[in-house]
């Protein structure tokens, strides 16, 4: 244990940051593998010299090194009890790059498909592609030797690894490269840290008996992908150790040694030319996991770019996630498994002939009952369906999840039908139905048993399994691990793997480099136990948690909160798209992402004695800037929905720690509005007068540069009274209820009326009756008994009018979607809540079907020209779809609409009113949506479906948002 004085003097002493808080600690204890350790702290380094300041303390205290990019290593890389140093958020430079050799420098912070966009300009790419590649970082890639879906055309990450500039054990600065012979041997002679390892390779390999050894025991020389130890097999086909001319290259040691041999700085990366610009792909589906496998050795006698498998687990896991079921267009009937294979080339013929002499191949082997052909944007579709197995494994409800500890083992691909053959014998010993996905191009699936680590039962089948695995992939001499690295899982296997005498080698070679273990201990050599310090304390008493919202359908709260799997999609970059998460992409802090928050919760959950578990302080943190935006809702593989998770939190905080002032203004708004409707005028003067609004913000903690909303000058409700009634068509096409819902019948009642003339001029019958408010802000702000309440009162008002032929429709996100979303876990009548939930509907989704009915053409509009550009609202992203508002915004003929990939606009209800929290609103917006309004000429019409958003945007930007519907309105002839 270091003291923390010592620490709090490594702390002074770094630009960079060093964090030995509690929540810091416990957020960084888990990747996404099974497993749990503590870190001594976590260090955030600025610069090289602060890197040298860490590896001198670590040597001094004889404290590890726990390298980290994105954290989504998945045998347990990350995790270490030592100094975690984590270096994505300042080492993330593009430094240079080479057109000519086609190569370029970063530093290992740089995020892969961050990499690609900076690339694709000059028609070049960095080609190994993992299922996290919108948020891996090449650091993490050269560690473990990352290959991907892309590896039987470009290759692995060792490939391309050209140079590495690194810091030694001892601090040193030194860069590995291409040397020859001579420079090898010359090295040996230097009286530095640097010649002694080069010194002690040397006599390790020099031996033929040596190398003999190694190429017998190693897997097979043509398993490309292969993480088994260090790659010696790698180092002795070089001029040094054999009559091969190639010049030897550290940087093979290096990539796949997970860290434990030296902190590397930088990175210089051979590139590829852009792939072929015309591709298609086969969807082949196969009624068994064994009919599959057979085709893949002869499917992979054709030009292949991608040969991806997926099983039955992963497409039904596909069904209940709101993201990936739009990509599952392509499947037909109920497969046990489908090989996506991807063809591309320059020329449309050549890629005719390629596909036709493919499919005659396919159906040559009577193997696959249907092959649909995909194209354009569908072939990514794909692919992302594929992609997110990892995560969506994750959705499994229960305590048993799809473990990671034999989940990348390969073979070649001549033995890859066999071993498959008997691993599902070998499964079925153990009572699995395994899950089966991934690289079967490669000869690498990832094959997963289904166990419950939380049972010492299935522990010791956890570690029973992997070792006949083990026995099974040694039999084919294939590698343990195909990509994703030995690390804790899979380390304690090497010297099986390769022998002992080999793996006496590999301990010689880390004490060389590293000789006080300060690197990565743990992993490779002297390994932690595989089936130690797990992620779930084995055969613990559940703790029993109430809550208020239902969260049955993940089996309680701790276990929604144990469904994030740490694969950190919440990570990816604001180029990457999607919204999730708007915070995190502001601070690039761990705490702000979903995996942060929803760790934060497992682990106060599961270890806090407290009577009431929620009062800690650091849950109050970790959700502060959580604006329940509901990307995570859909985003999130695992659909683990943080708004829901702070909602409750904040309940049940509020339950000990009371609600403030301001908490229950914002709350209460709605019925605060009542009050000040009863003189607008006044109310509207007190809001937008410098002096007397002053005095409000300061008082009440709202940002100094917000305006206040005004209220409109009538309310919708008001007007429905004195006008709906003969606006209503003679003989309507359909009856509709309209919610009224607070936000527009107070402050955007124009809207609103927009939306009645609109629908009634259209045809509809438009009726209101007396409901009460959705409720979003009670739920927004953790009150929610009052929500609850509100709840039971509109599902009792709604169930007995709303059907199938007169829905219920609303005009903003956040209020009318309550239907669909939080009133299903409040609500007492659950049934009800659910039959209900299923007729309700925002307008945009209302108007989109009556369009597709042919109840709606653009001959009702004008042909006036709008150049229109529209921002989605994050609640109709995430439970609805904004393609409806695009859809309806392009009726009239001569509306040019582009959707503007915004993300999250920032403001979030009362979040960016809050003082503590405008910064951070405003960094969101200035994010996509600001600069896209900015860049947008004055002519250009901006739409905004949200109230927040509209607020948002003329705050940051000083243009007026016009709502879709009032735009459309407009167009009506």
């Amino acid at each position: 244990m270091i003291p923390e004085k010592d620490l709090n003097a490594l702390k002074t002493q770094l630009e960079g940051d060093l964090a030995f808080d509690t929540l810091t600690k416990s957020l960084y204890a888990t990747d996404a593998s099974v497993y749990r350790r503590i870190p001594t702290a976590v260090a955030f380094p600025k610069n090289i010299g602060d890197l040298k300041k860490i590896i001198a303390f670590a040597n001094k205290n004889e404290c590890g090194l726990i390298p980290r990019t994105a954290g989504t290593s998945l045998a347990g890389q990350c995790v270490g009890d030592g100094i975690v140093v984590d270096v994505s958020k300042h080492f993330t430079e593009i430094i240079a790059i080479d057109e000519v050799k086609k190569t370029v420098t970063v530093q290992p912070g740089v995020i892969r498909d961050d990499l690609n966009r900076f690339l694709e300009p000059y028609g070049l790419f960095f080609g190994p592609n993992t299922s996290t590649s919108n948020r891996c970082m090449i650091g993490g890639m050269v560690g473990n030797n990352s290959s991907g879906t892309t590896s039987i055309q470009y290759g692995v990450t060792r490939d391309k690894v050209l140079e590495l500039r690194t810091l030694l054990s001892d601090g040193s600065e030194v860069t590995f490269s291409d040397i020859s012979k001579e420079e090898f041997l010359h090295k040996t002679k230097e009286n530095t840290l640097e010649g002694t390892i080069y010194k002690e390779l040397y006599k390790e390999l020099s031996s033929s008996e040596v190398q003999k050894h190694i190429e017998e025991n190693f897997p097979k020389s043509d398993i490309h992908r292969r993480n088994t130890g260090y790659a010696i097999d790698e180092l002795i086909k070089t001029n040094v150790f054999s009559e091969d001319p190639k010049d030897f290259n550290m940087c093979n040691l290096l990539a796949g040694s997970e860290g434990t041999l030296t902190f590397t700085t930088q990175v210089t990366l051979q590139l590829d030319a852009l792939p072929p610009k015309e591709s298609l792909m086969i969807a082949s589906h196969f009624h068994s996991i064994e009919d599959c496998l057979l085709a893949v050795a002869p499917v992979m006698e054709h030009p292949l770019f991608t040969c991806e498998m997926m099983d039955k687990t992963i497409l039904d896991c596909t069904k209940n996630n709101v993201e990936q079921l739009k990509n599952r267009f392509f499947i037909e009937d109920d497969p046990e498994a489908i090989l996506l294979l991807e063809l591309r080339a320059n020329d449309l013929d050549i890629l005719e002939k390629q596909k036709s002499a493919l499919l005659e191949t396919i159906k040559a082997s009577k193997l696959s009952y249907a092959n649909p052909i995909l194209s354009g944007n569908e072939i990514n579709q794909a692919l992302e369906l594929r992609k997110a197995g990892l995560g969506l494994l994750g959705n499994i409800v229960g305590d048993k999840k799809a473990v990671a500890c034999i989940e990348d083992t390969a073979v070649a691909l001549s033995d890859l039908a066999n071993y498959i053959s008997e691993f599902t014998e070998l499964m079925k010993k153990y009572d699995q139905q395994a899950v089966y996905y991934a690289h079967a191009g490669a000869g690498e699936l990832h094959l997963r048993p289904i166990l419950d680590l939380k049972k010492k039962t299935d522990v010791v089948l956890f570690k029973k399994i992997t070792d006949d695995v083990a026995t099974l992939v040694k039999k084919y001499k294939g590698s343990m691990s195909g990509e994703h690295g030995d690390g804790i899982v899979r380390a304690g296997y090497i010297p099986f793997m390769i022998g002992e005498e080999n793996y006496q080698i590999l301990k010689r070679i880390k004490k060389v480099f590293d000789p006080n273990h300060i690197f990565n201990p743990g992993k490779i050599v002297d390994a932690f136990p595989m089936d130690e310090q797990l992620r779930y304390e084995i055969d613990r008493k559940e703790p029993e948690i109430e809550t208020i919202l239902d969260f049955t359908d993940s089996l309680g709260i701790l276990r929604a909160a144990e469904k994030c799997n740490g694969s950190g999609d919440c990570r990816k970059s604001i180029e990457a798209g999607g919204t999730m998460c708007p915070s995190y992409r502001a601070t690039k802090n761990e705490k702000d992402t979903t995996r942060g928050r929803a760790n934060a919760l497992r682990e106060v959950l599961t270890n806090n004695t407290k009577a009431n578990k929620f009062d800690t302080k650091e849950l109050k943190e970790v959700f502060d800037l959580c604006i329940s935006c509901k990307g995570c809702s859909s985003e999130c593989p695992s659909n683990v929905d943080v708004a829901s998770l702070k909602a409750e939190f904040e309940y049940q905080y509020q339950k000990a720690n009371g609600v403030s002032l301001r908490t229950k203004l914002f709350a209460y708004n709605n019925r605060l509005n009542d009050l000040g409707r009863i003189a607008p005028g006044v109310t509207n003067f007190f809001f937008k007068n410098k002096l007397t609004s002053g005095i409000l913000k300061s008082t009440l903690g709202i940002a100094k540069k917000r305006e206040l909303p005004q209220l409109s000058r009538k309310s919708l409700k008001k007007w429905c009274q004195e006008n709906l009634a003969s606006l209503q068509p003679q003989s309507p096409i359909k009856t509709i209820y309209f919610f009224v819902d607070e936000f527009t019948n107070q402050l955007d009642a124009d809207i609103g009326i927009d939306a009645i003339e609109l629908l009634t001029n259209l045809g509809y019958e438009v009726l209101i009756t007396d409901h009460k408010e959705s409720g979003r802000t009670f739920i927004s702000k953790g009150l929610l008994e009052q929500a609850k309440e509100l709840a039971n009162e509109n599902i009792d008002i709604f169930s007995n009018i709303i059907s199938d032929t007169s829905p219920l429709i609303g005009l903003e996100p956040s209020a009318i979607l309550t239907f669909r979303d939080e009133y299903l876990k409040l609500a007492d009548k659950k049934e009800e809540a659910k039959q209900l939930s299923k007729q309700v509907f925002l307008i945009d989704e209302f108007l989109k079907s009556e369009i597709e009915l042919g109840n709606i053409s653009s001959d009702q509009f004008s042909n006036e020209e709008k150049t229109i550009k529209l921002h989605g609202h994050c609640h109709q992203k995430a439970l609805s779809n904004i393609q409806t508002t695009f859809v309806y915004l392009n009726l009239p003929k001569n509306f040019k609409v582009t959707i503007i990939p915004s993300g999250c606009c920032g403001m979030a209800g009362s979040f960016g009113y809050e003082k503590e929290h405008y910064d951070v609103s405003m960094q969101i917006g200035e994010q996509t949506l600001f600069p896209a309004i900015r860049k947008a000429p004055e002519t250009t019409v901006i739409a905004a479906v949200g109230t927040s958003c509209r607020h948002q945007i003329k705050d940051g930007t000083e243009r007026v948002a016009k709502h879709p519907i009032s735009i459309l309105r407009n167009a009506l002839v």
